[in-house]
């Protein structure tokens, strides 16, 4: 069952936490957030042969949270997590609840504490443990076996969890600066009256020492709070700051998708797409029109260029032709035409071949028959 020890650890630890925000200790308090979390589904869909196993994982798991070096107030939830548990398992007869002999000082010492803060609900839920005969008190806190790992991988314990350093404050209470008062007057009075005369030898002690020990441990708790309210602001700042990265990256990522690679157009419009141009720090209209159409010159302006007819058949050429001016009489004009339209019709078909052999040499009959007549 090892497999599901780090989800049961992180759905305990999910309980006490919304437990911790409450900064209460009642069982009323504590049983509100089990009934919202539905906790007692937490032994539903195991196999009868998992059962106990599985009780004895998790009853194992809630106990280290009733144990130091956790908080008072944790404490306190994971005594009322044991109690919840231990009553809605379903092994049967119901798995005990693993404690090691010298833990026990340590749950005596947690029991005193309650009934001098007058927590009765506390003191209720751990006396009705101790009469249903729910610990079982064996000398390791963890099943050893033959052939086993010495050295158990130990997952961190959670710091919100963990009782502040308050040694100080403990050791150096108030009782305990009026006893030292009233011995340190004791002493100088006995001093004095051994010695009259004030002898610089004999001032072995500070005569402010109690006050300066009791602002010496205010002190320091003063700075304690201080550093915790930085540490607070600090990951307040820290959460800030990266948000504002992570809105920074994201836009940055954004403008690069837009205008660092271009749309791929379709395949009917490819012969239409634009080229992307980085180099050019001035894009101007020319660069982002694409490819231009290009406009061919027409047959009349091929035709002019291709063809040159010097002298008097030029004249002739440009001139407009009738039919009935292929019937003329006049054997000079009329062969003068012949040549002139012949010429013309040999240099445009050879030229630009615009008419076919077959329609030339009946252009050239027609002419011959006319000339004739």
């Amino acid at each position: 069952m090892d497999f599901c020890r780090k989800q049961v650890k992180s759905d305990c630890e999910q309980l006490l936490r919304r437990f911790q925000t409450t900064e209460s200790v009642r069982f009323e308090v504590f049983s509100q957030i089990w009934r919202e979390m539905k906790f007692e589904q937490i032994f539903y869909g195991t196999l009868k042969r998992e059962k106990r196993p599985f009780s004895r994982l998790i009853l194992d798991t809630a106990c280290c949270y009733f144990l130091p070096p956790f908080s008072f107030q944790i404490r306190v939830g994971g005594l009322y997590l044991l109690y919840s548990l231990f009553h809605c398992q379903t092994a049967l007869p119901p798995e005990q609840i693993r404690l090691a002999l010298k833990d026990w000082e340590d749950v005596k010492k947690f029991e005193k504490d309650a009934v001098d803060a007058q927590h009765l609900d506390v003191i209720f839920i751990l006396r009705k443990l101790m009469l249903c005969k729910t610990f079982h008190f064996t000398a390791m806190p963890a099943l050893l076996a033959f052939e086993k790992k010495k050295k158990c991988e130990r997952s961190p314990l959670c710091e919100q969890f963990m009782e502040r350093a308050s040694r100080p404050q403990e050791l150096i209470n108030i009782g305990l600066l009026e006893e030292l008062s009233n011995i340190h007057d004791l002493y100088e009075k006995m001093k004095t009256s051994v010695s009259e005369q004030a002898n610089l030898s004999t001032n072995l002690t500070r005569k402010d020492l109690v006050p300066e020990l009791r602002s010496t441990v205010m002190d320091f708790y003063k700075w304690q709070q201080r550093k915790d309210t930085n540490e607070d602001e600090d990951s307040e700042e820290t959460s800030s700051q990266q948000e504002c990265s992570r809105r920074a990256e994201l836009v940055a990522s954004i403008k690069s998708k837009a205008y660092g690679v271009a749309a791929e157009a379709s395949k009917s419009r490819r012969h239409r797409q634009l080229e992307v141009d980085f180099t050019s720090s001035e894009a101007g209209p020319a660069h982002a029109s694409g490819h231009s159409k290009s406009s061919k010159p027409s047959l009349k302006a091929r035709t002019n260029e291709t063809v040159h007819i010097a002298g008097d058949l030029w004249k002739e050429a440009t001139t407009s032709t009738h039919i009935n001016c292929l019937t003329t009489l006049d054997s000079a004009a009329g062969t003068t035409r012949h040549h002139t339209f012949i010429a013309v019709i040999t240099l445009m078909s050879s030229q630009v071949n615009l008419i076919c052999p077959a329609q030339y040499h009946k252009l050239v009959q027609s002419v011959q028959q006319h000339n004739i007549l």
